[in-house]
């Protein structure tokens, strides 16, 4: 038993990290196919995007990529679900009915950018697998599948490759983490306060509403540059990479379209993100009630 209280909060997050990702998939390849569009000028409405997935892969197009995002879901989401339930526990005082706001950021930071670092290869390998499409024919990398995105690429870039964006990366987690558990562990005091019953449905759903809203405007900028870092390809003439690092892509993003442009796509963003972190606490609220009645 000592085991599994070790490990359940980590099956929990990996297990509603999982749900949301099957629903959400669709959403997050147009996501990536619109913030690639809107780098390189191609079309960066959703509608067009989604209609040429249609065209091109039929609806097996829209799900591509979907094996490294529950690989992913498995390692990123279990751990940041897991560590901010861990941390939280071991923040909060005897004396303290709820955790102040300063230690709950610290707990959502500190988890979103340990999970991120661990789950950066599974990441790389779906940003790599839902962009390969766009690329001409002859500079395609035609993956297989995630096991064989991420082989490939410890082969042709070492294993630290396989870790290409990762500061991008966890600091978009720290972002998305302190706007969806920050934020999601806040609205239930709000809520709580304001007369809804600890734990009710309308709380737990109420509270995953507000905090999908934030976890989309904190984390975009960052997923932004994340994608255009992670996809990135050498000049064919130079060799040189188009960006040196997730600063450098970042400011030449803000000349070439003002601040505005690392929001670019956010209403696809947030149908995407604002959902997903909706029903991975959703199903992590149902998750934990399952182990109370199995009494594990």
């Amino acid at each position: 038993m000592d085991v599994w209280a070790a490990c359940k909060p980590f099956v929990t997050g990996s297990m509603s990290g999982m749900i949301a990702t099957c629903c959400i998939q669709p959403v997050d390849m147009i996501k990536v196919r619109v913030q690639i569009g809107g780098a390189e000028g191609g079309s960066t409405n959703p509608f067009t995007v989604a209609g040429t997935i249609m065209k091109n892969d039929g609806i097996g197009g829209f799900y591509k990529g979907l094996g490294a995002g529950l690989t992913r879901q498995v390692v990123y989401t279990g751990a940041r679900l897991g560590l901010y339930d861990i941390f939280t526990a071991r923040a909060k005082s005897p004396e303290e009915k709820s955790l102040p706001f300063w230690k709950v950021t610290a707990c959502a930071l500190s988890a979103g950018g340990i999970a991120a670092v661990l789950g950066n290869p599974a990441d790389l390998a779906l940003i790599r697998m839902q962009a390969d499409t766009m690329l001409p024919a002859a500079e395609r990398r035609n993956y297989t599948g995630v096991g064989h995105a991420l082989t490939s690429i410890a082969k042709n870039e070492g294993a630290t490759g396989l870790f290409a964006g990762s500061a991008p990366t966890a600091t978009r987690a720290m972002a998305l983490n302190f706007g969806m558990l920050g934020f999601n562990t806040l609205a239930k005091d709000w809520l709580a306060q304001a007369g809804l019953e600890k734990g009710s449905t309308a709380q737990t759903f109420g509270a995953s509403a507000i905090a999908g809203f934030f976890a989309s405007f904190f984390s975009l900028p960052f997923d932004y540059v994340k994608t255009q870092v992670q996809k990135m390809k050498p000049d064919p003439v130079t060799g040189e990479m188009p960006y040196k690092g997730p600063v450098d892509c970042a400011m030449k993003q803000v000349q070439a379209g003002g601040i505005t442009k690392l929001w670019t796509g956010f209403p696809t963003y947030y149908v995407r993100i604002a959902p997903h972190a909706m029903i991975t606490l959703l199903a992590q609220d149902q998750v934990k009630k399952m182990w109370q009645s199995m009494g594990v």
